[in-house]
């Protein structure tokens, strides 16, 4: 199974947001590239809000390009299977912590938002990270910072999406009790 008939079963299975969602799969139709960062129209990324559960924050990375404290994420590679996948190989690169694991259940938030050209927007599929027990995280060369914060404070100093992802990730969370 190729990264792109991945990404439509996980959408074709996600069941919340149905407009963004049933555009989301409208793009993968139209757009056999639609999983790259070279499609011009916009493609999918995969991100991750890393938390650590026990001690009730999240990990937060100031974005070197954006200047905004941001979720763990980025661009789906050739190597990458799944989405799920891709999400989890972005939040261990860029957060340096290893052993972390994705949040059961798929994605917990779907995000579109435009970006700086040449890529025009991002059609972001949303995961939770959980970090292990004693996570230390080492700074990535693509951050200026790299921050844990509580949850309510990581969702007043992020943008909206990022508020919207902090609400969800403990919603979920909150449901696995």
């Amino acid at each position: 199974m190729s990264l792109h008939d991945d990404a439509v079963l996980v959408l074709k299975s996600y069941e919340d947001q149905e407009a963004l969602r049933l555009s989301y799969l409208e793009h993968l139709a139209a757009r056999p590239d639609a999983m790259w960062k070279a499609c011009g129209a916009g493609h999918l990324t995969a991100s991750a809000l890393v938390v650590d559960q026990d001690r009730g924050r999240a990990l937060l990375t100031l974005h070197k390009k954006l200047g905004m404290w941001l979720q763990m994420g980025g661009h789906c590679e050739p190597g990458d299977r799944t989405l799920e996948e891709a999400a989890l190989r972005e939040a261990t690169e860029e957060s340096g912590i290893a052993g972390l694991t994705l949040l059961p259940g798929g994605p917990v938030q779907l995000d579109r938002h435009p970006i700086p050209a040449p890529c025009h927007q991002h059609l972001d599929v949303q995961y939770v990270a959980l970090a292990p027990a004693g996570s230390v995280e080492q700074i990535s060369e693509e951050s200026l910072d790299l921050r844990w914060f509580g949850y309510d404070e990581a969702a007043e100093i992020a943008d909206g999406s990022v508020a919207r992802l902090v609400a969800r990730t403990r919603a979920a969370l909150a449901e696995r009790a």
